[in-house]
């Protein structure tokens, strides 16, 4: 009888044991297919969405141009766009601060405090980038100043930018001493040194690698600096010749040297989307003459000054010998969508004059 009843107690035991089996087997099955299924609901949205430019402004406080982005903006599918802002820490983008709704929120609640010729303008550019890494539907990512205007309606800006496989990041060897510092080698070699506009425009691929870069930025933060300001600029004397100083503003070298490290510089076009006047040996205005662009102020807003950038379609580049013919679908094309820099009263005289024609086009139906 003892017998008996342990073969029944054992069989009993088995059979608990396969029911237990086979009932995790079946969870797990159950949840890998619905896993599959989710995935396969969520690869279809994505498929179905078109992909999307994000714009990345990086601002002081403020948008002052807001109103003009606002215009910009308007009737347009927001599936295809999304807005991230760089501003001080703690500021916030409500209707308060700017009179735009499509700013509203729009602020990443871990941005720094910049300063002007530091790293800490490229940290900004990477905070941004990675906040808007994490919408996978944004496809190509524009780094736009505070006082940028668009020189083109939406529809035209979208299709020039997503028909263009690459990224457009104005790059070139910068052969002038005082910029590279000898103390970045090995980790970064002269020959990888380049220059060039902060203002790019990146395809994901290349968003990532500036997110992820570990290597080349922590030099840029240790040895690429501006040099020290003029004497009457300073609170207090600096000790050595600043005349040896390597005047690295880190902005204008970080994403073209980076990507060139990568050996990445045939997947991108090599200039940049965002007009920027340079040339101001000739300025009689005393305000204008500096390290910075020159800024246009209301008397220059003219329908002549848009249409002036506008025309221009090739870009020359001194320290390579190379110009650079400007085109859009293989075919010839103004070289710039965007300008700066524009003093709000500017830009607001641009686009109440019509000089800015940034409204969607009127449909033909």
């Amino acid at each position: 009888m003892r017998r008996k009843s342990s073969r029944i107690r054992c069989r009993t035991k088995l059979a608990v044991l396969l029911s237990l089996t086979f009932c995790i087997g079946t969870f797990v099955l159950i949840q890998k297919q619905s896993s599959r299924i989710m995935n396969l609901d969520t690869s279809n949205s994505h498929m179905n969405q078109k992909p999307k430019m994000a714009f990345l402004f990086i601002a002081r406080n403020r948008l002052p141009l807001d109103l003009v982005w606002d215009e910009f903006f308007q009737g347009q599918d927001e599936g295809e766009f999304s807005i991230y802002v760089h501003s001080r820490p703690g500021f916030l983008f409500n209707q308060a601060t700017t009179k735009s709704r499509y700013f509203y929120g729009r602020q990443v609640n871990n941005s720094i405090q910049v300063e002007w010729g530091e790293a800490s303008m490229i940290l900004a550019e990477r905070i941004l980038l990675h906040n808007a890494l994490k919408d996978a539907t944004n496809e190509r990512f524009l780094l736009l100043s505070d006082s940028c205007i668009p020189l083109y309606n939406f529809s035209y800006i979208y299709e020039y930018v997503m028909s263009t496989p690459t990224s457009f990041v104005d790059s070139f060897a910068d052969t002038k001493d005082g910029r590279y510092n000898p103390k970045m080698h090995p980790v970064i070699p002269k020959f990888n040194w380049r220059k060039g506009s902060q203002w790019a425009v990146l395809i994901k691929n290349h968003a990532e690698i500036v997110v992820n870069d570990n290597t080349v930025f922590p030099e840029f933060q240790k040895h690429c600096r501006r040099r020290s300001l003029p004497e009457f600029w300073r609170d207090r004397p600096i000790h050595g010749d600043v005349s040896k100083e390597h005047n690295c503003i880190p902005d204008e070298h970080y994403v073209q040297t980076l990507l060139a490290q990568n050996g990445l510089e045939d997947e991108i076009t090599k200039r940049t989307l965002t007009h920027t006047l340079w040339d101001i040996s000739s300025s009689k205005d005393r305000e204008r003459i500096g390290w910075h662009p020159v800024t246009y102020k209301l008397p220059d807003a003219t329908p002549k000054l848009v249409k002036t950038i506008q025309k221009i379609d090739s870009i020359h580049y001194e320290t390579e010998n190379r110009r650079e013919w400007c085109s859009s679908k293989e075919k010839p094309s103004a070289c710039f969508l965007f300008a700066r820099k524009f003093t709000r009263a500017a830009a607001l005289k641009l686009l109440h004059t019509g000089a800015l024609v940034i409204k969607p086009r009127p449909s033909s139906e």
